[in-house]
């Protein structure tokens, strides 16, 4: 009704200022270092995190900022670079590595002609927030010609520290190196990470000397160099954790999963266990979603809300709708589909196959290439017989069907709608729906035989 509506304001509001369009941005990722004590033939930035390169989680971050250009810094392996950014990124190559500013000037031809903001990140770095990114370029005005991701770790170590005022101004910044004994107490260290605008990156870097301990051309020279005060964001340390080894990839790893299991139990997933609990990247898990210990998943995971994941299953591109329950000690790989409560039970493994809603197969079970109907029971030990050592094929159990434990079905077979196997039959040809298949050997007895053999044994042992 009319009367019911809201009433217009008869006063006229304030004149809004337009918006003001965002700078453009394009993003510098160095990638250069030989990754020497990593001791592998596969690129440092390469390496998993979550089951995804780490460069890639990066490169994840970056594109939710929209930029305009990406660049990556290779040098060795380049060729592994190129193609794990192909069609994502360009490779720019720093052919001598001479420190991190000679390392951003290798990108400057991939990005000619560009004006607008710079942001410099570390592939062997992958944390980064693509928040933390936003704050750095943010930071960036009129007044600041710099803004650096600064941090305070437990241990400041070999860092580079930036000395600042009270209000993030930046009164010096050092290499570990070249710092005095008054500035190695300094806490907050330099990530090495920054943002500056394009238009004066590069005289900046045309300027920066490597009259250093290192002989190297430093990128935070440019800080001093530039004729606004630089700027320091500061964020945990944990978000800029770099890897130069196996032992550091594994710390970075530790440091992810603890991230997102926060987020999960957030966002209303149980974790009976957490510490114990094992995410991909990519990892998608419902609300209500119960994870009991031990649990590993793979990439390409989606679970339904409801869902019961039990102890010591290992799950790898799969689909598991709502209400569902797996393991334990279940292992579902690429292609299982397993419909609204669906039952995967211990000691069973699910490959490439389809469980219709309310299907189960409960125990010591291998089910691959197949399509289990909605409300089909599978027996212990029954085998789908999938691969004859050249070719796969595929088996059709129809809705309601009943498989009898220790059964093999050799594929490509079909079991018809409410059909049923017989406990051990191997069946090799297609079952109507609703018959009974029974393919096994007949049953004979001998009355007395084993008491007759025993004793005849037994005096032969005793060589009577």
């Amino acid at each position: 009704m009319a009367e019911d509506r809201p009433i217009a304001p008869t006063v006229a509001p304030h004149p809004v200022a337009p918006a003001v369009a965002p700078r453009p941005v394009a993003v510098v990722i160095l990638a250069a270092g030989a990754g020497t004590r990593m001791k592998s033939d596969l690129h440092k930035v390469l390496h998993p995190v979550a089951g995804q390169p780490m460069l890639l989680h990066l490169l994840a971050a970056v594109e939710a900022l929209a930029p305009e250009r990406i660049v990556v810094v290779a040098g060795a392996r380049r060729e592994q670079v190129a193609a794990a950014v192909a069609g994502r990124a360009t490779v720019a190559v720093q052919e001598e590595q001479r420190g991190t500013a000679h390392a951003v000037l290798a990108a400057h031809g991939e990005l000619a002609g560009f004006d607008g903001d710079v942001l410099v990140l570390f592939g062997d770095a992958p944390l980064v927030t693509t928040a933390t990114m936003r704050r750095l370029l943010e930071a960036l005005d009129d007044a600041t010609g710099v803004a650096v991701l600064g941090f305070r770790p437990a241990d400041p170590a070999a860092y580079g520290r930036i000395v600042a005022e009270a209000d993030g101004r930046i009164a010096r910044m050092v290499e570990f190196k070249d710092a005095t004994a008054a500035e190695r107490t300094v806490d907050l260290c330099n990530s090495g990470v920054l943002a500056v605008r394009a238009a004066e990156l590069w005289p900046l870097l045309a300027h920066v000397g490597n009259a250093n301990a290192a002989g190297e051309y430093y990128l935070p020279d440019i800080v001093a160099l530039a004729d606004r005060p630089g700027c320091v964001i500061e964020t945990d340390a944990a978000e800029v954790v770099g890897v130069n080894s196996r032992a550091e990839l594994a710390a970075v790893e530790a440091a992810w999963q603890t991230r997102v299991r926060h987020r999960m139990m957030t966002a209303g997933v149980s974790l009976v266990a957490p510490q114990t609990v094992w995410f991909a990247h990519d990892t998608v898990v419902g609300r209500d979603v119960t994870i009991e210990p031990n649990v590993v998943f793979g990439p390409g995971v989606r679970i339904g809300d409801g869902t019961t994941i039990r102890a010591f299953c290992h799950i790898t591109g799969a689909t598991i709708g709502e209400r569902a329950e797996v393991g334990p000690f279940a292992r579902l790989r690429p292609g299982a589909e397993l419909g609204t409560a669906a039952k995967v039970g211990n000691f069973v493994e699910i490959k490439a196959a389809t469980l219709g809603a309310g299907a189960k197969v409960s125990h010591l079970t291998y089910i691959g290439d197949a399509s289990v109907g909605a409300g089909a029971n599978i027996g212990a030990g029954t085998i789908t017989c999938n691969y004859d050592g050249f070719f796969k094929y595929r088996t059709t159990i129809g809705a309601g069907a009943f498989i009898g434990s220790n059964s093999a079905l050799v594929a490509p077979v079909t079991i018809g709608d409410d059909a049923i196997v017989a406990a051990g039959s191997v069946i090799t040809a297609d079952v109507a729906p609703g018959a009974l298949a029974l393919a096994r050997g007949s049953q004979t007895v001998k009355p007395g035989w084993a008491t007759r053999f025993v004793a005849a044994m037994t005096a032969k042992k005793a060589g009577k």
